[in-house]
């Protein structure tokens, strides 16, 4: 692989997070957080909470799932 590909790679990456982070800052009032997303399994009983972000485990794992499908391409 030659050096200018890898660089290639870097900048993609770092640029694909540049956009995501400013998304993130553009729709923050509008977007659910941890917490309040679909799919989030909230048990509550009398003397115990249960919580399993399942939403939040789905959406990571799609974004990591991205971000290492570029670096192995």
């Amino acid at each position: 692989m030659s050096e200018y590909n890898l660089f290639g790679k870097v900048f993609l990456f770092l640029g694909i997070i540049l956009i995501i982070i400013g998304a993130i800052f553009l729709l923050a009032g509008k977007l659910p957080f941890p917490g309040r997303l679909p799919g989030d399994i909230v048990i509550q009983r009398k003397n115990f909470i249960f919580y399993f972000p399942l939403g939040l485990c789905i959406l990571l794992s799609i974004i990591l799932t991205i971000i290492f499908r570029l670096f192995r391409h």
